[in-house]
């Protein structure tokens, strides 16, 4: 039995339909990742063969396989490398795609950054839909793998078909030393502050060093995440201060010595704080409460319980983590919304909000203060 077109089919039948379906379906009307199993651990740079359990999906097109780091932002999918038209391949999109946008781009206000497929695979490949997908070597950590699958049109091409999981990926080679891809000793502030952070201007910002291993394989990777393994520890927390997942904050001026430790190897950055000083709170973000919606319905996403301690105004920015990428609307507003997609079976999407303090410039409302720690909000979307 085929899903009738949303626009065409009454609403009231689609959502019984759509009941009916998830009702009485469990994982085998779901199209699944099987092979490789959730939380398995996978080597880095190895070829494994990725398997689906397609349902009730017949008809599929393709699918495209996608390699994320944990938090990183979904980004705009696309089977070929937009800018060189070669063939998909084994790649973070993330860490390798998002990292070369502009400023503009991670604040969420402009250009869109392409995400290239790790796999395409079509029913012809062995096995159908899957096939020999490559491990990224720089891969290190938790890391998603994320499939999703195209109808070549019609009634069903709109419909939300995709599965997410979470592996966690260790290199062979051994860790031969840590190091800063930063100038050194690192200068934020006044005085010759070094480009990489020419928008660090007042206590209480955050910023995420980039720390990489440089392995025996010859493999660079960043270890910044806490899931690669890397501790921090400040030698002076009025000054630098170590917060999840490698981010630190910025709370007073002077030096400190930030010194990080990974699979036994330990290396140190000298940091200089030289900003104005003005005893700064930082905000705090709240991107609401996870929920559930039906397919088809305007979701509304509501960091309005993100306030300033001192009553600051705050500059928002929402990004999309988990699941196939949706069209975010108003990214840079206390409210962001999508159009949840039909699904033939219940999926999650995760939303992660950061707030900073903001103030009016000639240009207009800027960021400029205190950063939040991020907040995430999940919403699960049913037939």
């Amino acid at each position: 039995m085929a899903l009738a077109d949303s626009t065409t089919m009454p609403r009231i039948l689609r959502m019984a339909l759509g009941m009916i379906i998830f009702c009485s379906a469990d994982q085998a009307l779901a199209l699944n990742i099987i092979a490789p199993a959730e939380n398995s651990t996978l080597k880095a740079g190895e070829t494994i063969t990725v398997k689906l359990d397609l349902g009730l999906h017949a008809g599929l097109e393709k699918v495209r396989y996608f390699w994320y780091t944990e938090h990183g932002d979904t980004l705009v999918e696309q089977e070929e490398s937009a800018t060189t038209g070669t063939a998909p391949g084994s790649k973070i999109a993330d860490e390798k795609y998002f990292q070369k946008g502009s400023a503009s781009t991670l604040w969420g206000t402009g250009h869109p950054i392409v995400a290239v497929a790790a796999l395409v695979s079509t029913e012809q490949d062995h096995p159908p839909f899957g096939g020999q997908l490559p491990v990224p070597k720089e891969a290190i950590g938790t890391m998603r793998l994320l499939a999703v699958g195209k109808y070549p049109g019609g009634r069903l091409e709109g419909l939300a078909v995709f599965d997410e999981i979470l592996v966690r990926v260790e290199p062979e080679a051994e860790l031969i030393s840590i190091e800063f891809e930063t100038e050194k000793p690192l200068h934020l502030g006044r005085g010759g502050q070094t480009a990489a952070y020419d928008k660090v201007n007042a206590l209480g910002q955050i910023i995420e060093l980039p720390v990489v291993g440089v392995f025996a394989d010859g493999v660079v990777r960043s270890i910044r995440p806490s899931s690669a393994g890397s501790t921090y520890q400040s030698s002076d927390e009025k000054v630098m201060k170590v917060l999840p997942d490698g981010m630190l904050r910025m709370v007073g001026n002077g030096r400190a010595s930030i010194t990080v430790t990974n699979r036994g190897k330990q290396a140190s950055l000298d940091v200089e704080v030289e900003l104005q000083e003005d005893p700064n709170l930082p905000p705090i973000a709240d991107a609401g409460k996870n929920h559930t919606v039906r397919g088809g319905r305007r979701v509304v996403l509501n960091g309005l319980n993100s306030r300033d301690p001192e009553g600051g105004a705050l500059f928002y920015t929402w990004s999309q983590v988990r699941g196939s990428k949706l069209a975010l609307l108003d990214v840079n507003m206390p409210k962001a919304s999508f159009l949840a997609p039909d699904v033939f079976e219940r999926r999650l999407f995760r939303f992660k909000l950061r707030v900073t303090e903001g103030g009016y410039a000639r240009e207009g409302f800027v960021k400029g203060g205190a950063d939040s720690l991020p907040a995430y909000v999940d919403v699960v979307v049913e037939p």
